[in-house]
């Protein structure tokens, strides 16, 4: 029996020699507290060193370990502290959202109650302008009016007045021997001897214009005599014309149709136009009421207004250059008037 012991110890401490030299790849075998004491010193050294290497990479596998779980533990914290910043962002971006939401209702509010009024008062500038067009339609309508009142009154007045005669230029107080009647027979017979026997020609009323004698006036007043008839006042204005000279008493007097304040004011506003014609040998005359005459390439011309006139002159070049300055005068004249209205 010792020597089987023997020969089992022997076969045992052979297995342990048989262990491969490299001790990195030789797995850590399980030992018996027997199997160590049978083992030899070197076998045992072996068993020591390998045992040290495995622990010592144990070592080194643990700090490995560690230290990754260290830097997972960090960036854990860096992730949930990221997180939170995240979160923190999303709140804030929410609050934002909110805010400019908010901000851009409140704007859309302001938007529609402003265009709300604007069309409130466009509304009411249509209104006003409606009432502004009516206005100065009415008023138009009323310049009309007044002005075919003021035609019509200008045409009975100068009806009334067609046989009249008025005399420029008779001092004043010379009508006290005699009477403004016998001054006006006095006139006949000074300057048309043959009229002033014509006893059809009968003088019905005399009197001077204004009816008060203006002290500041320096010119004297106007005497206005009116006959029986138109045909008489005709007849001696034609007289008055071929003579061109009246006189009264060896003074120069003047002898004119009397006219309403209209018509005399239509009569005015030829005169400037008339002058011209007359400095191009055009024969310009006024005609009763307040017409235009006067001879164009031979043709005697008549006009009643000066658009007529302006519509008739654009025809003729020639003309046109002649009364152009003056035709341009009367345009800004009216023109301001307007304005002044």
């Amino acid at each position: 029996m010792p020597n089987n012991k023997r020969k089992n110890r022997g076969n045992k401490n052979k297995e342990v020699t048989m262990t491969p030299s490299n001790e990195k790849d030789t797995p850590i075998q399980d030992y018996e507290d027997d199997d160590i004491e049978e083992m030899q010193e070197a076998d045992l050294k072996k068993l020591i060193r390998t045992l040290r290497s495995s622990q010592k990479q144990i070592l080194e596998l643990h700090k490995s370990l560690m230290d990754k779980i260290e830097n997972l533990s960090r960036e854990n914290e860096i992730l949930r502290r990221n997180q939170n910043e995240t979160k923190q962002l999303v709140q804030q971006e929410t609050v934002i959202v909110t805010e400019v939401k908010n901000s851009i209702d409140q704007m859309k509010n302001t938007i529609e109650s402003l265009t709300n009024r604007m069309g409130e008062a466009e509304e009411r500038i249509s209104d006003l302008e409606d009432r502004e067009q009516e206005r100065i339609q009415s008023d138009q309508r009323k310049d009309e009016e007044i002005r075919n009142l003021k035609h019509i009154v200008g045409n009975l007045q100068d009806t009334i007045k067609k046989p009249n005669i008025r005399v420029l230029g008779v001092p004043e107080g010379m009508e006290r021997e005699k009477g403004l009647e016998g001054l006006f027979s006095e006139i006949l017979a000074e300057n048309f001897p043959g009229l002033e026997k014509d006893r059809e020609i009968l003088v019905q009323e005399a009197h001077r214009t204004p009816n008060k004698h203006d002290q500041k006036r320096s010119s004297p007043r106007h005497v206005v005599i009116k006959l029986s008839t138109v045909k008489h006042k005709e007849k001696i204005l034609k007289c008055a014309r071929e003579k061109r000279q009246i006189t009264l008493r060896g003074s120069p007097i003047r002898l004119t149709a009397d006219f309403s304040s209209e018509t005399l004011q239509a009569r005015r506003e030829w005169r400037d136009i008339a002058q011209v014609l007359r400095e191009n040998n055009c024969q310009p005359r006024i005609l009763y009421p307040a017409k235009l005459s006067f001879v164009n390439e031979d043709e005697i011309k008549t006009f009643h207004c000066k658009q007529k006139l302006k519509e008739f002159v654009a025809t003729r070049p020639a003309l046109q250059k002649m009364l152009k300055d003056v035709l341009h005068t009367e345009t800004q004249k009216h023109s301001h008037q307007y304005e002044r209205r």
